[in-house]
């Protein structure tokens, strides 16, 4: 049954609307508002990207958010789930939630939950699946790992490789992203290592938030995985850098540890639908997602 159109909160009434239809200084104030690192410029991405829905009080002004960005008729991600601080507990997000999932009846969904939000998105039957360790701060090269031998040939990516990107990028994530990769390579620095001509990793890098984060990162292994980060690491010596990604224990997190960016946070992969392991390719040494696009676009 599809929720109302309407809600009591505090007293007042509140609507829902498109969230294209709102002014994107107000939806940035939202951001703001709870402490989220995005910019102007960042709402705007995610706009030209997916749809989504707004919670407006009496006099219009807007109190909360949810988007969601489909891939193919049967996947989608869920992210922009924010409501002011003091109407975090009294049911506007799950509303806000209600209405997106009855727009998105039928499709296997994935987010990533903050832990304010978790015990929201298990009311609703999500998953638990996976950590997201938030790794950031200033870059400070030590030298360690930056100069280590690499298995290929690192070169930075060009418009034709973009094929090759969307193809490494679906066998890493298991749903094909072909459009939010066409506009992932028209704002990022792009690495990639080729073996015989092959691409076997890559890495993106575009601004964000409080300065740049890395991704997506894909790769087999962390020694290839390193291999295309660490020119974007070089590249932002004593500037901000973020990178998200569910490794805590190994090569790939000791040298982003070492360049200065350890784990500032941690949110919760979760499912609905299918489960993470219903989208690994069999096969062996699978490509795997090292760092996210984003919390919000998985």
């Amino acid at each position: 049954m599809r929720p109302s159109d309407s809600l009591n909160v505090d007293a007042f009434a509140t609507r829902v609307d498109d969230i294209r239809d709102v002014e994107l200084e107000r939806l940035h104030a939202l951001s703001i508002s709870v402490g989220w690192p995005h910019r102007a410029e960042d709402w705007r991405f995610v706009l030209e990207l997916g749809k989504g829905i707004v919670a407006l009080d009496e006099i219009g002004r807007v109190i909360g958010s949810a988007m969601w960005f489909t891939h193919g008729a049967d996947f989608a991600t869920i992210g922009m789930v924010i409501t002011l601080p003091r109407l975090q507990t009294n049911g506007t997000a799950q509303w806000l939630m209600q209405h997106a999932l009855t727009e998105l009846a039928g499709r296997d969904l994935r987010l990533n939950a903050t832990r304010a939000a978790r015990r929201l998105y298990r009311s609703l039957n999500f998953q638990p699946e996976k950590t997201v360790f938030q790794c950031q701060g200033t870059v400070r090269l030590t030298g360690d790992g930056l100069d280590t031998a690499v298995n290929g040939q690192v070169v930075p990516l060009e418009r034709k490789d973009l094929p090759a990107v969307i193809a490494s990028d679906a066998a890493a994530f298991g749903v094909q992203r072909d459009i939010l990769a066409e506009r992932l390579f028209e704002q990022s620095t792009g690495y990639g290592l080729f073996r015989d001509g092959v691409l076997a990793a890559f890495a993106l890098c575009r601004p964000f938030g409080r300065g740049h984060v890395i991704g997506p990162v894909v790769a087999a292994n962390d020694d290839d995985a390193i291999a295309v980060v660490r020119p974007h690491i070089a590249a932002h010596d004593g500037m901000f850098l973020r990178l998200d990604t569910h490794f805590s224990t190994g090569d790939f997190a000791t040298l982003l540890s070492q360049s200065g960016l350890p784990v500032y946070d941690t949110v919760l992969t979760m499912s609905l639908g299918k489960r993470l392991a219903d989208f690994v390719p069999s096969g062996p040494a699978p490509l795997v997602t090292y760092g996210l696009v984003s919390q919000t676009l998985g």
